[in-house]
């Protein structure tokens, strides 16, 4: 998801509604510390909390109680080794292991000591940048880059003042390296041999920060701490976690989104072995659906597929793909709201035009591990265990769902398998089904920890969509190739619409994700409005979030401009960035430079593709050659300049690259269109949702731009430019511009 762009003052102002569905867990005073070894069985613990950052942080610290056992980020034990509370959601990023190498940079400890733990949800884990724990808009590191860094120099801090105390030298005199202590006269001792002893020291009130020259874990390619545990299968994500006596709950669901059970019979159901309870629920939307609690999955799958449901759809409206397609190209026809304003009266004497309309569907988030959510409700509290994005969102959630205090709730983060946005929804969808679920067991005499799974089916057919999308747009070029004039008109759905975030996100009617992206950063004269259209389709972010979009109708107009000015396409953007944009420049420099563009010869029927853009603060361009054969197109090789300033962990940029890649390469593929008919979403599967697989990933080489400069995002940024570069490619083999997502040369 993408929230980065918003300005301070927009995020205090707006993010203070949000206040009142705050924790309410304990504050702690400004750059605090707690120290609590007791919770470790000795060694040296430390929560550090920057409240007060925003009007949100500051309403739930006035509302705050002292927590009973304080929220640890760091703690050093006995046995030397260090643990690392992520504050963030793991779920392939590499998070795991970035900032816990921040902490050791800093701390100066030996890799080998390092250890990751996910943090729950708690005020000590908010992001100090937005003020509320959230995992998205590829901030982990830009937002928590000098924060983790400080809490390790401050826990070094400690452990010299500590061993400077007992062997009464000066604490300048300490020196350490790689989790030791080291003395004038010779001495040496771990750090966990002093981790009680530094409980009893003061934190420093400030602290100096490694110059990055002596980095010697930071940009360095580190091994991910989770990867023994999952390429071996011994990592626990959410699917796998189960308490014992749980029982798993699988719901159906209305067809069309919002619909409500009209009458159910359970009779089939019930007579199914292990079938404990069959109960009606409330769902997303307004809609009410049909709960199966049973022994295990296997059970309740059999339950609800025996299950006689009638569903009253009388109430919502009920979309058809094709009807709102031709909707939406009818309004791209007029102006809408206006977001950039450009002089346009030159576009009709303009000696060369290029008209195009785009075509974007709906996209599902199809991440491997579906959602699920175990909830064990009881009279004085909840515990809830769930691969949550939005903490802070979903633990305000399961309160107010269950009626409880905000400090009855706990909330466990679960490692997940992938997400790309679908876990990190404002209504907390699937968490409050669950709720939901667990009360109305409760309510039925029943308890216990309740798991609710859904299948692939559900997941496909259950909504918060990447949406739909149509451009329209017009260009003028004079007679040397120049644009002169740049009509545009976006027509979708706005995500931000109806959430808690429309107040501040959301400016003079414009969604402003559904036009990141446009224009900058090249320097043309961009007249640009949107309509926001209506449609029972939940929609939400999707991995880069508009620039899924955007990206691809620039920088295959762009290349388009490029080909009618019979210009170079690298040397026509390049003219374009200006003086303005060195990042972008050494990104698509560099990614020229190394995949041989305009100077290695090509097999026979590959051409080359060029792609550049810019998302959360990063820039990746990519040079790509593909082929086409009986008419299907062929991505061979991609080569990737990325500038994201300091690199933290080369080895996770590359592996972020790589998936993104892929991810994109997806949305080309033909069926990888999420379509409604009366209402209905007619995919259901991988057999009719296709994902990009292994057989059809092409070699990828990732080159970083050498950068000191604090890291910007990288979880997001290596996807919009791939479609846009293997379709460039595709023009200069056939002739055609692709102008629709997935790929359709036919229609071309």
């Amino acid at each position: 998801m993408r929230i980065e762009w918003i300005n301070r003052e927009a995020l205090e102002n707006g993010v203070a509604t949000l206040a009142q569905a705050g924790q309410g867990r304990g504050a702690l005073s400004r750059r605090s510390f707690i120290k609590a070894g007791a919770l470790a069985g000795g060694g040296l613990v430390l929560s550090f909390f920057v409240p007060g950052a925003n009007k949100f942080a500051r309403a739930a610290e006035a509302e705050a109680k002292p927590p009973s056992q304080p929220n640890a980020f760091l703690r050093i034990a006995p046995d030397n080794s260090v643990t690392v509370q992520v504050n963030r959601l793991e779920f392939g990023q590499g998070v795991h292991t970035s900032l816990p190498m921040l902490i050791a940079e800093e701390l100066d400890a030996g890799w080998s000591q390092m250890r990751g733990e996910l943090a729950p949800a708690g005020d000590a884990f908010k992001d100090p940048a937005f003020g509320m724990q959230i995992t998205g808009g590829s901030g982990t590191i830009a937002h928590s880059f000098t924060q983790y860094r400080e809490i390790g120099a401050r826990a070094r801090a400690m452990l010299v003042a500590a061993a400077a105390e007992q062997w009464q030298v000066a604490p300048a005199e300490v020196a350490t390296a790689r989790g030791m202590l080291l003395g004038p006269a010779g001495q040496k001792a771990s750090y966990g041999a002093f981790a009680d002893a530094a409980m009893r020291q003061t934190p420093p009130a400030s602290v100096q920060l490694k110059d990055p020259k002596d980095f010697r874990i930071i940009g360095k390619p580190v091994k991910r701490l989770d990867a023994r545990a999952k390429s071996s299968g011994k990592q626990e994500f959410g699917m796998d976690f189960k308490p014992a006596n749980t029982k798993v709950a699988v719901v159906a669901r209305p067809p069309v989104f919002g619909a409500r059970v009209a009458k159910f019979d359970a009779g089939e159901a019930l007579a199914i072995k292990g079938v404990q309870q069959v109960l009606e629920v409330e769902t997303d939307r307004g809609g009410s659906g049909v709960a199966v609690i049973a022994d295990g999955y296997w059970q309740a799958k059999q339950g609800r597929d025996a299950l006689r449901i009638d569903w009253d759809s009388s109430a919502v409206g009920k979309v058809d793909s094709a009807q709102q397609l031709a909707a939406f190209k009818a309004l791209a026809q007029t102006p809408g709201l206006p977001v950039k304003s450009a002089d346009t009266s030159k576009l009709a004497a303009a000696p060369k035009k290029i008209t195009a309309v785009y075509e974007f569907p709906y996209l599902a988030h199809a991440p491997m591990e579906p959602l699920n959510c175990v909830v064990d409700l009881r009279a004085d509290g909840c515990t809830v265990w769930a691969g949550s994005q939005f903490q802070t969102m979903d633990h305000a959630a399961i309160a107010r769902t269950a009626g409880l205090k905000p400090g009855q709730v706990t909330l466990h983060t679960m490692m997940a398998g992938g997400g790309f946005g679908r876990r990190a929804v404002p209504s907390s969808d699937y968490i409050v089904e669950a709720v939901n679920v667990a009360k109305a067991w409760q309510a039925s005499g029943k308890g216990g920890p309740l798991k609710l799974i859904w299948s692939r089916e559900d997941d496909i057919k259950g909504g918060y969509y990447r949406p739909s999308h149509v451009h329209r747009a017009e260009l003028g070029l004079d007679g040397t190739g120049a644009i002169v004039a740049w009509n545009h008109t976006i027509v979708g759905q706005s995500i931000i619409t109806g959430t808690p975030f429309e107040a501040f996100m959301v400016k003079n009617g414009v969604d402003h994700t559904m036009v990141e992206g446009m224009g900058e950063p090249y320097q043309v004269p961009l007249n640009l409005t949107v309509h926001n259209a209506q449609a029972n389709v939940p929609v939400l972010w999707w991995r880069s979030v508009g620039s899924t979009h955007t990206g691809f109708v620039m920088e295959t107009l762009i290349d388009e401009a490029a080909h009618a000015a019979g210009a170079d396409p690298v040397a026509y953007r390049k003219k374009l960035l200006g003086e303005k944009h060195p990042r972008h420049v050494a990104a698509l420099d560099l990614a020229v430079a190394k995949s041989g563009y305009g100077k290695k010869a090509l097999p026979k029927g590959q051409a080359w593709g060029v792609a550049m853009h810019e998302s959360f603060n990063s820039v990746v361009a990519y040079v790509v050659t593909a082929s086409v054969k009986d008419g299907v197109p062929k991505l061979h090789k991609v080569t990737a300049g990325v500038h994201c300033n300091l690199a933290v962990n080369p080895l996770s940029i590359e592996a972020q690259v790589q998936g993104a890649v892929l991810m994109a390469l997806g949305t080309t593929l033909p069926g990888a269109a999420i379509t409604l008919k009366d209402g209905v979403v007619e995919q259901q599967n991988f057999g009719d949702y296709p994902v990009a697989r292994i057989t059809d990933m092409p070699v990828v080489e990732v080159h970083l731009v050498a950068s000191t400069d604090a890291p910007t995002g990288m979880g997001e940024p290596g996807v919009p430019p791939l479609a846009p570069a293997f379709a460039n490619a595709i023009f200069k083999l056939t002739g055609k511009r692709l102008r629709r997502l997935p790929f359709d040369l036919a229609t071309a």
